[in-house]
């Protein structure tokens, strides 16, 4: 790369001159794109990855500092902490992605099922009216401890404290 070349391209960004951005792709983009797939090993996220690069260097111009860093290490950084952080994203949805082929739900346990625990509703009702109010709220109705505080107009604090003494007492019907 000639330095009259970088020069211009250096220019041309830090007056938002969109020109900046075709030379740029002329002259880095495929550099930037093998480090990119060095780093993620995958050619679609590091399409987008180059992509999301040069938006960054778009936006970030104004931060460039040539006394700090040659162009190309300035593009070369930003282009490896996009390639890392779409790689980690990309990694993290596919972990959270429900695995059918690892699911268990359709294994029952080899033990019988635990008849006491089948009449729990039985159970509660059993307890203090204060306590069933609350567990019944929160676990038969799916609401928060905040939507059963607002709910039922009892202070947040007290509705943990019944919630806490309810399920103590459940545990002692279950013998945990």
């Amino acid at each position: 790369m000639s330095q009259s070349i970088e020069q211009r391209i250096i220019k041309l960004l830090q007056r938002q001159d969109q020109y900046a951005l075709n030379l740029l792709y002329e002259n880095y983009s495929d550099s930037l794109y093998g480090a990119i797939l060095k780093v993620t090993k995958n050619e679609e996220i590091a399409e987008d990855a180059l992509q999301e690069t040069f938006i960054k260097v778009w936006k970030n111009a104004h931060k460039y500092d040539a006394s700090k860093a040659k162009l190309f290490t300035w593009l070369f950084r930003i282009a490896r902490n996009t390639a890392i952080d779409k790689l980690r994203s990309f990694n993290n949805r596919f972990h959270k992605e429900v695995q059918i082929d690892k699911s268990n739900v359709y294994i029952l346990p080899g033990t019988k099922l635990n008849q006491d625990v089948i009449d729990i509703k039985e159970h509660v009702a059993r307890l203090e009216e204060k306590y069933q109010i609350v567990l019944n709220a929160l676990f038969f109705e799916g609401m928060t401890q905040q939507e059963a505080s607002d709910e039922l107009d009892i202070p947040l604090g007290t509705v943990k404290s019944r919630l806490k003494i309810g399920l103590r007492e459940l545990k002692k019907v279950y013998d945990f």
